[in-house]
C-alpha cells in the first residue's frame, strides 16, 4: 500500500506540474511537435472523498464507510490528428466497517467479520481507468481504440456508473460521427469491460448502433441497438426454472426526449421511449420482454417539475428486461435496491422535482415500485405487485469550477415480502445517507 501511495504521489506531482509547463509553450492552436501536444492537452483528474452510511433491515450493523477515489490523467491535444488519453484509478478505504461484496464477486464466501453488515460496493483497487488512442483524420468523426468510459442518452442501457468510486469502462473500438447537420451517429464493438466490483469480463462482446437527430437544440430521437454476446459472463438474472447458461440478448429501442421552450420562463418536458429485448446468439429463449416509458412536466426558470412511469416487463415470471451495462443507480429508486431486474419485471411511477436555491442544486424524487407481473407474497397465498416505495433527496453545490459537494438521503420501505423471509431477493427496509466532495482540474 505505501508503494501504491508513492507511485501516485510521483504522479500527481507530475500532472500538477503541467499546465505550468503548458504555460511555456508558444499560445498555437496546433502542436506541431510531441511536447506541444503533450503541454497543451487537458488534465483528466479528479479526487473524490466520500462518506457513506447504510441502515438496512436484517443486518445487525450499520455500515460506515469512508473512500477516495483519484483519478489521474492526461490527454494530449491532437497532433496529425492523433492524440493519446491515459488515466490511472486509486480507490482507497480508510475503514472497514462495511463490506465492499469484493468476495462475493470472485466466487468467495462473505467473510465471518462482514456477514453483519450493508454492502457497500466500493472495493479497494488500483489500475489503469482510461487508456485510448483517438484518430480524428476523417472531418467530423472519431475514432477511438482502447479503454474508454461511455455514456449513452440518460445511461439506462449502456453508461459508466460514475456514481460508484469504481467506474464501468469498456475496452475496444467506438466510432463517432457528426458530419450530418444535427445528426450524431456512434458505433462501437468491446470485447471487455472492468465492472464496479473490480471484476474484469474478458468476453465482453458488444455491439452498439446508436443514432440521434437533434429536431431542435434541446430535443432530440434517438434510434438503438445494442448486441450483448455474453454466454454466462458475470451476470446472473434471476429466472424461474433452470439458471440461465447463456446470458445474450438483443435490445433495439426508439427514444424522444427534450424540453420545448413556451415562453421566456415557462418549458414542457417530456419522454417517450421503447425498446424490445431478445435472445441473441444462442441466449436462453426465456429472454422475452419490452421497456417502455412514458413522461411529461413543466420547467419554470431554475424549477421542473415532472411524472414518469418506466416498465421493465416480465416474460410471464420467467424473466425480467435487463439492463446490464448501464448506470443503474439512476434508475427504479437512487438507492440500488434494483440494479438486475426480478424475473417478474419492474413497474416504476415516480414523481421528480428539481430546483436551486442560492446556488445549491436541489432534487427530490418518489418512486412506487410495483411488479410487472404479480408474486406470491412470503408468508401469503395471496398474490401481490407491490415492491415497495422510495423517497431520494439530493443537494449539490458547486463551489467553483473545482470544488464541489453533495449530500444525498436515500429510503426505501417494503411493501410486500417478495421471496422468502431470508431469500437474497427480498427488498429490505434501507436507508443511506451520502456525503461527498471532489476537487477537478
Amino acid at each position: 500500500m505505501k508503494r501504491t501511495s508513492s507511485i501516485l504521489l510521483v504522479v500527481i506531482v507530475a500532472f500538477y506540474a503541467l499546465p505550468t509547463l503548458a504555460e511555456d509553450v508558444a499560445k498555437t492552436e496546433t502542436p506541431t511537435t510531441l511536447m506541444e501536444a503533450i503541454t497543451m492537452g487537458k488534465p483528466m483528474t479528479s479526487f473524490r472523498l466520500r462518506y457513506e452510511n447504510v441502515d438496512q433491515d436484517g443486518k445487525a450493523e450499520q455500515a460506515n464507510a469512508w473512500t477516495m477515489r483519484s483519478l489521474i490523467g492526461w490527454q494530449t491535444k491532437p497532433l496529425n490528428n492523433f492524440s493519446i488519453a491515459a488515466q490511472l484509478i486509486n480507490v482507497a478505504q480508510f475503514n472497514h466497517d462495511f463490506y465492499d461484496g469484493t468476495n462475493t464477486t470472485f466466487g468467495g464466501a462473505t467473510p465471518t467479520d462482514k456477514k453483519n453488515f450493508p454492502l457497500v460496493v466500493d472495493p479497494d483497487y488500483t489500475g489503469v481507468n482510461q487508456f485510448f488512442i483517438e484518430w480524428a483524420g476523417i472531418p467530423e468523426t472519431k475514432v477511438r481504440v482502447g479503454r474508454q468510459s461511455v455514456k449513452l442518452d440518460n445511461v439506462r442501457f449502456v453508461g459508466n456508473v460514475e456514481f460508484r468510486q469504481i467506474m464501468q469502462v469498456f475496452d475496444g473500438i467506438a466510432i463517432e460521427n457528426k458530419s450530418v447537420a444535427n445528426v450524431e451517429i456512434y458505433a462501437a464493438h468491446f470485447e471487455g469491460l472492468r465492472r464496479i466490483t473490480s471484476e474484469y469480463l474478458s468476453d465482453g462482446n458488444v455491439d452498439i448502433a446508436h443514432a440521434s437527430w437533434k429536431y431542435s437544440p434541446t430535443e432530440s430521437l434517438t434510434g438503438y441497438s445494442y448486441f450483448q454476446a455474453m454466454p454466462l459472463n458475470g451476470f446472473t438474472y434471476p429466472t424461474t426454472g433452470a439458471a440461465f447458461t447463456n446470458n445474450s440478448s438483443r435490445t433495439l429501442g426508439l427514444r424522444a426526449d427534450g424540453s420545448h421552450k413556451v415562453d421566456a420562463n415557462w418549458k414542457v418536458l417530456y419522454t417517450a421511449e421503447y425498446a424490445k429485448q431478445d435472445d441473441y446468439r444462442g441466449g436462453d429463449s426465456r429472454i422475452d420482454a419490452h421497456y417502455w416509458r412514458l413522461g411529461a412536466g413543466a420547467g419554470f426558470g431554475n424549477w421542473s417539475a415532472r411524472l414518469d412511469r418506466e416498465v421493465l416487463s416480465s416474460n410471464n415470471n420467467l424473466y425480467g428486461f435487463q439492463t446490464p451495462l448501464a448506470t443503474g443507480h439512476l434508475f427504479q429508486g437512487l438507492g440500488d435496491l434494483f440494479l438486475t431486474t426480478p424475473k417478474d419485471g419492474i413497474e416504476d411511477t415516480f414523481i421528480t422535482l428539481n430546483g436551486k436555491v442560492y446556488d445549491v442544486q436541489l432534487s427530490a424524487e418518489y418512486h412506487w415500485l410495483n411488479s410487472d407481473k404479480d408474486f406470491t407474497a412470503a408468508g401469503s397465498a395471496a398474490n401481490s405487485s407491490q415492491y415497495g416505495k422510495e423517497l431520494d433527496l439530493v443537494a449539490g453545490y458547486n463551489y467553483n469550477k473545482n470544488w464541489s459537494g453533495k449530500l444525498e438521503y436515500f429510503s426505501f420501505k417494503e411493501d410486500e415480502l417478495y421471496g422468502s423471509l431470508g431469500a437474497a431477493s427480498r427488498k429490505r427496509d434501507t436507508d443511506k445517507l451520502l456525503a461527498t466532495v471532489m476537487y477537478m482540474f
